[in-house]
């Protein structure tokens, strides 16, 4: 794998702030102060932030400071459509045109997080879990969706992370994601479909419930596992 360049590795930082709230909806990221409190110029900073512009989780604005993105709740419910969609279709294709190291991929990813779900912090939870997913959509060697997929899969990663610290039961996602493989493996779409529809029907109503809490300014309460 070809090392990160500058730009992406501050884009990685700073989607991480972003995650973890440190750098709100609304608030903007200023490419002078940002630049100077990481130690780095002002053009890998610029890259960076087009970077997250093309993710969808900043937007850019003439002439003055770019912001961290707020999707509104129908948006918000549009992209996940999507992406259900999109994943559904990924599972399917991956299981006819996965070649056996593409299915060694995805089973080491699931392994990763089941093996190691009770130590890894919650943003490298969540980011295993984005590479597995990810592993999936690049496994149905079809170029136009897994990068239609990762586009949508950018713009909800807030609301996917967010929405996954509130059900956090080991036993079922690791179940879940291991039922996924095993119709991968299968090379039986219909398993893996039915199995993936499992897993995003829990994600899905997590990200929902989240974001209608969130526009209610209420409180997101925590989900029974």
């Amino acid at each position: 794998m070809a090392e990160k360049s500058r730009a992406e590795e501050i884009a990685d930082h700073l989607r991480r702030e972003i995650l973890r709230g440190k750098l709100l909806a609304g608030a903007p990221i200023k490419e002078r102060d940002n630049a100077l409190e990481m130690g780095v110029s002002r053009t890998p900073m610029r890259e960076a932030i087009r970077i997250l512009a093309n993710e969808g989780l900043v937007i850019l604005r003439p002439a003055r400071s770019p912001v961290v993105a707020k999707l509104s709740l129908k948006e918000v419910k549009d992209a996940i459509d999507v992406l259900s969609a999109l994943e559904l279709l990924s599972v399917r294709l991956a299981c006819e045109h996965a070649t056996d190291e593409d299915l060694a991929a995805i089973r080491v990813a699931e392994r990763h997080i089941a093996e190691n779900f009770e130590t890894l912090e919650d943003i490298e939870r969540f980011e295993a879990d984005m590479r597995f997913h990810i592993a999936i959509a690049g496994a149905s060697h079809n170029a136009a969706l897994a990068e239609t997929h990762m586009s949508y899969l950018a713009r909800m990663w807030r609301a996917r992370f967010l929405s996954a610290n509130r059900q956090r039961s080991r036993d079922t996602v690791v179940e879940q994601h291991a039922a996924i493989v095993a119709g991968l493996e299968a090379r039986d779409p219909d398993l893996a479909q039915e199995k993936l529809q499992v897993h995003l029907d829990r994600l899905l109503l997590n990200v929902r419930e989240f974001f209608e809490a969130e526009n209610d300014n209420k409180e997101p309460g925590t989900k029974a596992g």
